[in-house]
């Protein structure tokens, strides 16, 4: 992809949307680059053109050829991040602390790295020390909340978590509201929660979908947001979110919240009566979680196995 034709591209999609400069470019960088990229007159950095790319709905990823050795090792350093973070999560009890150092070790690379404007990177980093917790122990409610809404606004100054869907989102941006609702959620504000899955869900079926990689964001927030309805005793509704996750996981090789999605769906199987149906999602899950090595996962589908039918889920 040459610089005039990622301009093109973006003034023809802009123009599409019915988006103004103004508006594309709103906290990642200034209308006139805007007007200067479209032109071929410049490119900006390589986190600012793929947050316009991935906000417009584009695919970014031959956008790599452009890229120097440092932004490549950026680029690098960033999924490093993002993999030690999922790495964290599905570790067991015993295996989390030395996930954990990992995780905070490649944080610190990260930070030492980008430059003091790179907004995009400082977003993964307050997120990443959000999930990970203080040394100290955990972040309060008001302290997750607080960072991660500083960390949207740094790109999105007027992102209101009431109209989710008055701004435009990179896949981060989205990410970070995934996890402003996962801290409503593990604060028990299910409700809440529910809300901004909801508002979050109905974002990506609009401006997401015509681009198949993005759909790899729909299973996560489909999860996130069947689990709450669960949480809610609203299983017909969990069972039809979480199916939309399911098919889309099957549709475009998309695995990794499979598991998770099954897991949902087996319990509300189980409290709208139907065992059969729920044990055997949940043995589908158990296999996957092995199969992805989700040391959690696993712990939780046999816990949950045992206490509702009363035996232990074989290999």
């Amino acid at each position: 992809m040459q610089e005039m034709f990622i301009g093109e591209v973006i003034k023809q999609r802009r123009t599409e949307l019915g988006l103004t400069q103004e508006q594309l470019c709103e906290g990642i960088c200034e209308p006139i680059t805007i007007s200067r990229m479209e032109n071929g007159k410049q490119t900006p950095s390589r986190n600012r053109v793929i947050a316009l790319l991935q906000r417009l709905g584009l695919p970014d990823d031959r956008y790599f050829a452009l890229l120097n050795k440092n932004e490549l090792e950026l680029d690098k350093l960033q999924k490093d991040v993002v993999s030690y973070n999922v790495r964290y999560q599905r570790a067991s009890n015993k295996e989390r602390i030395k996930a954990k150092e990992d995780a905070l070790a490649a944080v610190e690379h990260l930070e030492n790295m980008m430059d003091e404007d790179d907004s995009i990177s400082r977003q993964i980093v307050i997120r990443s020390r959000v999930l990970l917790g203080k040394e100290s122990g955990e972040y309060s409610f008001d302290e997750r909340i607080n960072l991660l809404i500083e960390a949207i606004r740094l790109t999105v100054p007027r992102f209101d978590l009431d109209e989710i869907g008055a701004c435009l989102y990179s896949y981060d941006e989205i990410k970070i509201i995934n996890q402003i609702a996962g801290t409503y959620s593990d604060f028990e504000q299910h409700e809440k929660a529910v809300d901004i899955y909801s508002q979050l869900l109905e974002y990506i079926q609009k401006h997401m979908e015509i681009v198949p990689s993005t759909k790899s964001h729909l299973p996560m927030i489909a999860f996130n947001y069947a689990r709450e309805l669960y949480f809610l005793k609203r299983y017909d509704e969990a069972i039809e979110i979480a199916e939309l996750g399911r098919q889309i996981c099957i549709n475009y090789g998309h695995y990794t919240n499979l598991p998770e999605l099954l897991s949902v769906l087996a319990e509300c199987k189980h409290f709208l009566g139907d065992d059969k149906e729920s044990m055997s999602l949940y043995r589908q899950s158990y296999y996957l979680c092995k199969i992805l090595a989700n040391e959690r996962g696993i712990i939780v589908v046999q816990k949950e196995f045992k206490q509702y039918f009363g035996e232990e889920i074989k290999d």
